[in-house]
């Protein structure tokens, strides 16, 4: 993947606009950015054959596909081999109801974003996919009440400030264009 250093003003405007409407058609995204639409579909190409851009996704309302308990569970483990936690990790994404997982620091070794039909399935879930692994130490479970995404992560550029899109209502190479069409 390539790092901030090869990425420019117009790379990180399409990774804006992207993070916040991923389903823009090139003629839109060329739009906004101020580019021409063969220019911005081989920059979002680039973007993605580099990694810069892994994936699009639409976003599901729980509720309509029968989830009702959203919770996220800390597990610690018994020791803390590369082995185990890479046991552990590739176990909890294996399972259909896991959202996320995060390795972290701190008492407990991951914390696991589940999403389940109600009480009875978080417990179930917790009783037959978590406490049976032979590397899990303990478990606490804390229910989420509300789940809130921001649409994207904030987009540092080469010397570590948040990158922001230039103004889209006049983008800078169609005004550029017409100046050039005006002095002929």
């Amino acid at each position: 993947m390539e790092g901030t250093s090869n990425l420019d003003a117009i790379d990180f405007a399409i990774l804006e606009a992207l993070q916040k409407n991923a389903r823009l058609s090139n003629k839109e995204l060329a739009a906004e950015v101020g580019l021409a639409q063969s220019s911005c579909l081989a920059r979002v190409t680039r973007l993605r054959e580099t990694g810069v851009l892994k994936s699009f996704h639409a976003e599901v309302d729980p509720r309509a596909v029968g989830i009702g308990l959203q919770a996220m569970i800390a597990v610690r483990l018994r020791q803390h081999s590369r082995e185990m936690v890479e046991e552990f990790r590739h176990h909890a994404l294996s399972l259909p109801q896991v959202l996320a997982v995060y390795h972290v620091a701190g008492a407990n070794d991951f914390l696991v974003h589940v999403a389940v039909r109600d009480a009875d399935h978080l417990r179930d879930l917790g009783m037959d996919a978590f406490t049976t692994r032979p590397e899990v130490a303990h478990l606490e479970t804390s229910l989420i009440f509300e789940y809130v995404r921001s649409p994207g992560i904030p987009l540092y550029g080469p010397k570590g400030t948040v990158q922001r899109a230039a103004p889209s209502a006049e983008p800078v190479r169609r005004s550029r264009r017409r100046s050039r069409a005006a002095a002929r």
